[in-house]
């Protein structure tokens, strides 16, 4: 993670040249009154998004603890609407552009599923199924290995045929 907190300053400053060049570009090509008013209006719909997709994460989230239900897939909706809000009150033409690409439903359902894989990654399997409820796996079975044959006689189930799909949930067990 730390490696990572390296390159934030340089990946800053990139992102700030890209803003100037593309402010620039579509200055001269609409003009730069023009473009100060994109800006502009841009940020004012970000800041009106903001406030509407917090309450709505909130909402969300609230509801799913109310009715019992793992949070996590509301959450990253509302974090996914929050971030592409938040970028278009940010000011700045490239920015306002990736932020309403985030808002598009396609897009943000892929964003949210991209959010969900990596929080998965950096937490445990038990605080995952906390999260975003129990994990549904599909496993192909071919020829049973060695270990597999050994499991199989301790736990007394015979194994699948091969090529049939296994459903099961990832359970972390700690001793």
């Amino acid at each position: 993670m730390r490696r990572g907190l390296r390159y934030v300053p340089v990946a800053l400053l990139l992102v700030v040249i890209l803003e100037l060049a593309v402010f620039v570009g579509v200055g001269r090509a609409i003009g730069f009154g023009s473009a100060m008013l994109l800006v502009f209006a841009a940020s004012l719909l970000g800041l009106v998004l903001l406030r509407r997709e917090g309450m709505r994460a909130w909402r969300g989230f609230r509801a799913a603890a109310q009715a019992g239900q793992p949070p996590g897939e509301r959450v990253t909706d509302g974090l996914v609407g929050l971030l592409g809000a938040l970028l278009l009150a940010v000011p700045g033409l490239f920015s306002g552009v990736v932020g309403l690409v985030l808002l598009v439903p396609p897009v943000r359902r892929l964003a949210r599923g991209g959010v969900r894989r990596a929080a998965e990654r950096r937490v445990s399997s038990m605080t995952a199924g906390d999260l975003f409820g129990p994990r549904v796996v599909r496993v192909r079975q071919g020829a049973p290995q060695p270990a597999d044959t050994a499991q199989t006689a301790q736990t007394g189930q015979p194994a699948p045929e091969p090529g049939r799909a296994i459903e099961g949930e990832i359970v972390e067990h700690r001793p």
